[in-house]
């Protein structure tokens, strides 16, 4: 049973209201029939949310009596740990002399094609959670990446857990059925809605009101209480405990693979330990709370967190000097993209880009860029206008290697690359691929060669260059870290044969 059920029953019941409209205002005056009518639906409206609360008491009681059972002793995978760098490819310069060739019309050999990802199903409650009146009820306020935010939850009287084993941990699940926590519920999808946060964004959101309330060490009732929160959201998770019965564990079900943590793989779902323990053996609660789904960890718009913007850093192209723009970041989506865990999409190793260039640009660094790249581009031709935003990119940002300045392999969002005195290959042509997408229009695919990142886009008028077919598609080659490179050119010594495009 799901949420849109109720939209859809609402509304089945306004129709047959409204049918009877003309018989009943022949009957009586509008505002008797409007009187009696709202009564009615209120009547059926609140009658189908006990039904909904009556379903979904009735799966959590049964959840709960599986929960006392024997948890089973399970062994997790080693965590996948990220590919160890490939030798970067140093970057080369155009010469003065050949700047003002035509590329030549060069077609690529056939490339393996990472398809563009399907749609996942959004994880969602159940049952629709409804408020309940409580009167006087607290309000705990807490900030999200610098936003303030807050929700009905008395501190002063969190449950407690009798122990770590199976009874007490069903028997603080029961208590959190209790009507005050459907506030919680509420509050918590509420401030989801508002911020259109993105899973990883929610997730964060409910560790953060769990560790105000039971302290940020806390591994005993605050696993319980994420846990039922993100259960009852629609989040695929489960309980664990230590093999020595000292600590209990969430496990995290992911649609894409996430470095650097271990997984159990449970009923063809991988489980991920999120909280750094190091543990590989564990006693699991392993049933899934019903129609629950495994976090997206693919976004594709933004978390509306309050704004910080940082100190402006200024930008401009080698080839067009006074096209330059004085650029700002929101520091509170920096602290957010620190969080972020990095991952691919099952089995494709290839994919891990996309999850940074398929995110927009934050509105403060839009705001500022936009209009400066969109005035310079006006009334030019679809390759002038790709040649000035390649430039820019190649030639507003100094290049540096992940291992030198990170320590190890790193991508940035488009807004990291605009903010950090340092990228790379696949910065560039991360953040390249979100400029041309938004100021052009035009499709682009991320070209990765082994120990390079570039792009390629497809146009709507016929340029010459170097290109590739994905698809019956023509894709013509755009590397934003070949410097002064024209719209067609690739850098020396790629092996084309070994290209693979990743669609986005």
């Amino acid at each position: 049973m799901k949420s849109g059920i109720f939209v859809v029953t609402v509304l089945s019941a306004c129709l047959m209201l409204s049918s009877g409209t003309a018989q009943a205002q022949n009957m009586e005056d509008f505002k008797t029939y409007k009187e009696r009518t709202m009564s009615q639906f209120k009547t059926y409206k609140k009658q189908v949310q006990t039904e909904f609360k009556a379903y979904r008491d009735k799966v959590n009681a049964e959840f709960e009596a599986f929960m006392r059972k024997s948890w089973e002793r399970m062994e997790g995978k080693p965590a996948k740990e990220k590919p160890v760098p490939e030798k970067d490819v140093i970057p080369s310069v155009v010469p003065e002399h050949e700047l003002s060739k035509i590329p030549e019309n060069k077609r690529l050999p056939d490339v393996e094609v990472a398809p563009a990802p399907k749609p996942q199903p959004v994880p969602e409650p159940i049952a629709p959670i409804e408020e309940v009146k409580i009167p006087l009820q607290k309000w705990m306020s807490f900030s999200l990446y610098g936003t303030s935010c807050k929700v009905r939850c008395d501190v002063a009287n969190k449950l407690v857990l009798k122990g770590l084993d199976e009874d007490s941990v069903a028997d603080m699940w029961k208590s959190l059925g209790e009507p005050q926590y459907d506030n919680l519920l509420a509050d918590c999808l509420g401030i989801r809605q508002n911020l259109d946060l993105c899973d990883w964004a929610y997730i964060k959101l409910v560790e953060t009101v769990t560790n105000k309330v039971y302290g940020k060490a806390n591994n005993k009732e605050s696993v319980v209480f994420q846990s039922y929160i993100l259960t009852q959201s629609g989040f695929d998770v489960l309980m664990a405990r230590s093999t020595d019965d000292s600590r209990l564990h969430m496990l995290m079900a992911s649609d894409s693979d996430i470095f650097g943590s271990p997984y159990w793989n449970i009923s063809d779902r991988h489980y991920y330990l999120m909280d750094n323990s190091g543990t590989k053996s564990l006693f699991i609660f392993s049933e899934s709370f019903p129609e629950t789904k495994p976090m997206r960890l693919l976004m594709t718009g933004e978390n509306k967190f309050a704004a910080k913007s940082s100190a402006p850093r200024t930008l401009k192209a080698k080839r067009y000097p006074d096209m330059s723009a004085d650029v700002p970041v929101n520091e509170n989506l920096l602290s957010f993209y620190n969080d972020y865990p990095s991952s691919f999409e099952k089995g494709d190793r290839y994919t891990k880009w996309r999850a940074y260039a398929m995110l927009p640009l934050d509105k403060v660094t839009r705001d500022a860029l936009y209009p400066v790249l969109k005035s310079y581009v006006k009334g030019k031709s679809e390759n002038e206008a790709v040649n000035i935003i390649l430039n820019f990119v190649q030639t507003a940002f100094v290049y540096g290697y992940d291992d030198e300045v990170w320590g190890g392999d790193r991508a940035f969002f488009a807004e990291e690359t605009i903010y950090y005195p340092y990228s790379d290959c696949e910065d560039r042509s991360i953040l390249f691929s979100r400029l041309v997408r938004d100021i052009t229009g035009l499709e682009v695919v991320l070209l990765y060669y082994p120990g390079h990142l570039a792009t390629a886009v497809r146009f709507n008028e016929n340029v010459s260059g170097d290109h590739l077919m994905v698809g019956d598609k023509k894709y013509v080659v755009c590397d934003p870290t070949y410097i002064n490179a024209r719209v067609g050119m690739t850098m020396p010594k790629m092996d084309n044969s070994k290209a693979i495009a990743v669609k986005l």
